[in-house]
């Protein structure tokens, strides 16, 4: 990530050596005095080595761009982003979010490590090292992330934390999971108390956590927290000396709620509060914008350009602890740098990063090339050929009908799903979907080798299919193949065609492969031009709409009944999943009884 000596840099700062490039007639929006002046800015290198009046810096070959009276804002920061979910490669990721302003990102890179583990990510990281992106990378606290624990390719344990934590590229531990530290998960307790040692930040995820249960997280040392669902449990956590970011993704949509605490609450809480999406789209970047769009949304909502500013660079940087580096046009810093002509509108014109010119009039300025890939990130499909009669639910009730538990999405809270009781027909000991009651197949299956026993099956409600499944191998947190379907024989063909190309995510119908995407790296992402990305997901989503889903994004929202972190049910490659009990559920009752209320582990 490091450029230059420290000797250059004391050098350059002293105008002992010429900047290589030098930013005249701009007005510098400086976040850290939340001031906004006329200023120069000398870089050298890859960093700024002065700010203000720069004369003394000027040399022979110093390149000069005349900001033309523009503001000059730092380079934007995505404090929390599964940047996977975007199913584009960091280069093509880097290719998206550039022109958006966005300079870094906080990642844990962690569908990496599950699909394709420490030799995956050295590759990862030399690919990010090539682009003008910087991403923190926080070493996952543990994978999987599920309880109780699933199947994936690689496990971080708490010997991965003893060797890892020590890499340069590792800034924090990451996404710290408040279960796992409510159960004092043994492989967690000593991640974190290699944190202490190392002096590493330890990032947290504390959904709908309050009173002595946060208490707890933040006794635990948890510093930071991306997951609020309402405004006074984000203020709580403020009080109780979290930072905490506002999460707004291309599916959970939570600015307008939680930054209440900023324009109804305190305005003067604001340093405390920064930015993240969490989980993106291509399609979402390309039409709306990244981390510029939040704080377009930011000053819609009442908050001023300044203080907006500051929430999407500089307190994102203090949040994690990485201010020396990012988050603020000063000496030191890396040069990251937008020129923007209205800060209400704040539309990005010229972005510098690592001191280099990388657009120019919103768009691309320099060329972006991918690395070659290695089996390690190629070859990582490695599940056996499934059959129809293993994709559907088996009961051994001699009934005509039972009682079954599906998977209900909250509309209201995107991905919570809800138990949801349905009486459904057994057929000759096969319980069957019941599509004009919206509940259909879902399946989960490993695809890494470890496992070869019979796919994990039950239901769903929310997606509406009226025919056909569709799969994905791109599917948080696990990345296994997931899978929903109105029969078992349109998600047999789904599945193994995944298998067939390296993964991806298909639509089927009638036998018939509607749409697919492939996603060759890892099974989870492509080198696809963003643009095109987002043309292909648009064609996914036209199907999904044809054969009967109003879901935002029905795929996306598949993909996720796999996280356990989730309330109230999940599925995994084990079963579904009960959040409260973090146990394996059936998907089918023995009874309804239970004073009324069905109980999917009661026995009669």
């Amino acid at each position: 990530m490091f450029k230059e000596t420290v000797t250059e840099m004391i050098e350059a700062g002293a105008a002992k050596i010429p900047a290589d490039l030098i930013i005249k007639n701009g007005q510098l929006v400086n976040v850290t005095s939340s001031e906004i002046y006329p200023a120069e800015v000398a870089i050298y290198r890859s960093k700024i080595v002065a700010t203000g009046d720069v004369s003394a810096y000027y040399g022979e070959n110093t390149k000069i761009i005349n900001a033309k009276g523009k503001y000059l804002v730092p380079g934007l920061i995505d404090g929390h982003l599964h940047v996977e979910c975007s199913k584009l490669s960091m280069t093509s990721f880097a290719k998206a979010v550039l022109p958006r302003g966005t300079t870094s990102i906080i990642s844990g890179l962690d569908q990496y490590v599950v699909t394709s583990g420490l030799e995956g990510i050295r590759e990862i990281l030399d690919e990010i090292n090539g682009t003008p992106l910087k991403v923190f990378w926080g070493l996952p606290f543990l994978t999987p992330y599920t309880l109780p624990k699933s199947n994936i390719g690689f496990n971080v344990t708490a010997k991965t934390h003893e060797e890892v934590q020590k890499w340069p590229e590792v800034f924090g531990v990451w996404e710290t999971v408040s279960e796992f530290i409510e159960n004092q998960h043994p492989d967690v307790i000593r991640a974190i108390e290699l944190a202490r040692e190392n002096r590493l930040p330890v990032f947290g995820c504390a959904p709908m956590t309050q009173g002595e249960k946060l208490n707890s997280v933040i006794c635990a040392g948890v510093r930071l927290d991306h997951e609020s669902y309402k405004h006074d449990e984000m203020m709580e956590k403020v009080r109780k000396g979290m930072y905490v970011l506002i999460r707004e993704s291309s599916i959970s949509h939570f600015m307008e709620e939680n930054m209440k605490i900023v324009t109804h609450l305190n305005p003067r809480v604001a340093r405390r509060v920064s930015f993240c999406t969490d989980d993106v789209t291509a399609a979402d970047i390309t039409q709306n914008g990244h981390m510029d769009k939040v704080v377009r949304m930011a000053i819609a909502h009442g908050v001023d350009p300044i203080t907006a500013i500051q929430m999407g660079s500089i307190n994102s940087a203090e949040a994690y602890r990485i201010d020396h580096l990012v988050g603020s046009i000063s000496p030191g810093r890396f040069a990251d740098i937008l020129l923007i002509d209205d800060l209400v509108k704040f539309e990005i014109d010229t972005v510098i990063a690592k001191g280099e010119l990388v657009v120019e009039q919103g768009e691309l300025a320099i060329e972006l090339t991918p690395p070659l890939r290695s089996d390690i990130l190629l070859n990582t499909m490695k599940l056996n050929k499934v059959r129809a009669e293993d994709l559907c639910v088996h009961t051994d009730l001699n009934k005509e009908h039972v009682h079954a538990l599906s998977l209900d999405v909250d509309f209201d809270i995107p991905f919570v799903r809800r138990a949801r009781n349905v009486v459904l027909k057994n057929k000759n000991g096969i319980v069957l979907p019941d599509l004009e009651n919206d509940v259909l197949y879902a399946t989960v299956i490993e695809r890494y080798g470890k496992t070869h026993g019979k796919p994990a099956v039950g239901f769903c409600s929310g997606w509406k299919l009226k025919a056909g499944a569709m799969a994905s191998s791109c599917a948080p947190d696990d990345n296994n193949v997931i899978c929903i379907g109105t029969n078992s024989e349109d998600m047999a063909v789904a599945i193994n065609h995944l298998r067939s190309i390296g993964g991806g995510q298909v639509i089927v119908k009638d036998g018939e492969i509607l749409g697919q995407l492939p996603l060759p790296i890892g099974g989870i992402v492509s080198d696809l031009d963003p643009k095109l990305m987002a043309i292909e997901e648009e064609k996914l989503l036209a199907i999904t709409r044809e054969l009967g889903s109003d879901l935002p994004d029905p795929m996306f929202y598949m993909c996720c009944l796999q996280i356990t972190a989730i309330p109230d049910f999940a599925i995994t490659d084990l079963g579904i999943i009960d959040f409260a009990k973090q146990a394996i559920a059936e998907p089918v009752f023995r009874c309804s009884c239970s004073h009324g209320k069905i109980d999917p582990n009661a026995i009669h």
